[in-house]
C-alpha cells in the first residue's frame, strides 16, 4: 500500500462529507480527498446532476433539484479564485468539517473536475479547463495539478481533446474509470448504455498521448466482492492496454467511503481491497495504491 494513502482515514468528517456545496458557491468546493492525498478543490461542471453512468455506488443526491442547470464561466472563475484565497488565509480551518484535518487543509494538492455528473459532457469543456489553468497560474500554483476525474466515455470528443491539451501544458492528469473486466460486470456496476469497448478504446487513445491514472472502485455487490474470474478479466484489460501502447502511471484501487444509493452496494474490508491490489500488481506489474 502506498504510504501516503494511509495518512487519510475515510472516517474523517471532511472525507465522509464530499458535498458539492460550499457557502453560496455553485461550482467550486473544497474537500479532503483520499486519492488526492490531501486538499482538493473540486470544480463541478455538472450542477444539473446529469451523467452518462448510473453507478450503483454513486453518492450524488439526484432527488434534490439542482440550484442551477448550467455553468457560468465567469462565476466559476471568481469562485475558484475565492476558494484559493480562503485556503491561503486559513479560513477553512475555522470550519468544523475541516477541524480534524487541519494539517491537510492548507496545501492545495489539485484542482479537480469532479462533480455531480460526468465533466466531459459539458459543451465547453476546453473553455473551462483554460479558466482553471489561468486562475492557477495567476495564483502561482504551478505545482498544483489539474485533474480530470472521468468515466472515459467522453474522452473521444473534439472539445475534450482540446481541453486535455490545455491540461497537458498545465500539470494536468487524467483519472480514467475502469471498474470491470467484462461487458456484463461493467453494466452491472456502472449501469450505462455506453459500450464497454468504447471505454477501453478511449482509455487507450488518451493514454497513448499522455500518462494516465486508472481509477477502479471495488465493492461488494449483494454481499459478494468482484469474482475471481472478473478480476482476472480486469487484469487482462489492463495488460491489453499496456500491450497496445497505453501509458499508465498507477492504479487507484478504492472502495465505498460514503452512503450508496443501492443498499446492496457495500464496502470492502481493508484486507479484501489489499488482496485485490496484490493480484493486480502481480498480474500487470503496475503500481497500485489502495484507498479504503
Amino acid at each position: 500500500m502506498n504510504a501516503d494513502a494511509t495518512k487519510i482515514a475515510s472516517t474523517l468528517a471532511a472525507v465522509k462529507d464530499h458535498t458539492r456545496s460550499f457557502e453560496d458557491f455553485l461550482f467550486v468546493y473544497p474537500v479532503i480527498s483520499r486519492r488526492s492525498r490531501g486538499l482538493s478543490i473540486g470544480v463541478n461542471l455538472n450542477p444539473d446532476k446529469v451523467c452518462n453512468f448510473d453507478c450503483i455506488y454513486c453518492e450524488v443526491d439526484r432527488q434534490t433539484p439542482p440550484r442551477t442547470r448550467s455553468v457560468d464561466p465567469a462565476r466559476m472563475r471568481a469562485e475558484l479564485a475565492e476558494v484559493i484565497r480562503q485556503v491561503r488565509a486559513g479560513d477553512l480551518l475555522r470550519r468544523s468539517r475541516f477541524e480534524e484535518a487541519a494539517a491537510l487543509a492548507t496545501e492545495i494538492k489539485d484542482i479537480a473536475f469532479s462533480g455531480d455528473g460526468e465533466p466531459t459532457m459539458i459543451a465547453n469543456f476546453a473553455e473551462c479547463v483554460q479558466i482553471v489553468a489561468d486562475v492557477k497560474r495567476e495564483a502561482g500554483l504551478a505545482s498544483t495539478k489539474i485533474v480530470l476525474i472521468t468515466d472515459a466515455a467522453g474522452l473521444d470528443k473534439a472539445d475534450v481533446k482540446r481541453g486535455l491539451e490545455i491540461m497537458d501544458a498545465n500539470n494536468g492528469e487524467v483519472w480514467g474509470k475502469l471498474d470491470a473486466g467484462t461487458e456484463d460486470y461493467f453494466r452491472l456496476v456502472n449501469r450505462t448504455t455506453i459500450r464497454f469497448d468504447r471505454i477501453l478504446k478511449n482509455l487507450l487513445e488518451t493514454s497513448r498521448v499522455r500518462p494516465i491514472v486508472i481509477q477502479s472502485l471495488f465493492l461488494r455487490v449483494h454481499g459478494s466482492p468482484m469474482p475471481e474470474a472478473e478480476l482476472a478479466a480486469y487484469c487482462d484489460r489492463l495488460n491489453e492496454l499496456l500491450r497496445d501502447g497505453a501509458q499508465i502511471k498507477e492504479v487507484h484501487a478504492y472502495t465505498v467511503a460514503r452512503p450508496t444509493p443501492e443498499p446492496f452496494a457495500t464496502k470492502l474490508t481493508a484486507a479484501e481491497l489489499e488482496t485485490i491490489a496484490a493480484t493486480i500488481r502481480s498480474k500487470t506489474g503496475l503500481p497500485v495504491s489502495t484507498f479504503e
